[in-house]
């Protein structure tokens, strides 16, 4: 597995991937299945990143000096439910841009991916055994940060 870093052309907003290789990256690229988590933009590239290099194996790892943090470090409960909120609020805006295919995600996802179905934002339930092989095959998903209500269990 590789992490990349990524952004969009419309935003320039960052986030980051995990492909199964550098050719998995590319296939998806090319082929759209790539979008920010943001702003759904679909024009997506490899943004600068620091490579992870790990030590050898005969080394010794240097524990840095611990430091106090300062004061105000500390995230507040008020701070962190902003956060929560302003997640919530995005991922509200982001989900009438998606269709609904309940359980059915997982075959969806793969539809698309192997080109049986047009490609399409969707989002739906799936199991964690699923999602692991969606990973596996590098189709490309992720799990909302909010969970939701199915829209057959909203009144």
């Amino acid at each position: 597995m590789i992490v990349f870093d990524l952004c969009c052309d419309a935003g320039d907003h960052r986030f980051e991937a995990w492909f199964a290789s550098s050719d998995s990256f590319a296939d998806q690229q090319a082929r759209g299945l790539i979008a920010c988590p943001v702003c759904g933009d679909s024009r997506v590239k490899k943004a600068v990143m620091a490579p992870r290099i790990g030590t050898k194996s005969n080394q010794r790892a240097v524990a840095a000096p611990a430091a106090a943090p300062a004061p105000d470090a500390t995230p507040s409960a008020e701070m962190a439910r902003a956060v929560l909120a302003a997640i919530a609020a995005k991922q509200a805006e982001m989900l009438p841009q998606s269709r609904w295919v309940g359980r059915d995600f997982a075959d969806a996802a793969r539809a698309m991916h192997e080109g049986r179905a047009p490609e399409d934002l969707i989002h739906g339930q799936t199991s964690p055994e699923e999602a692991q092989a969606l990973h596996d095959d590098g189709i490309a998903a992720m799990p909302l940060l909010v969970p939701i209500a199915p829209p057959d269990a909203i009144n």
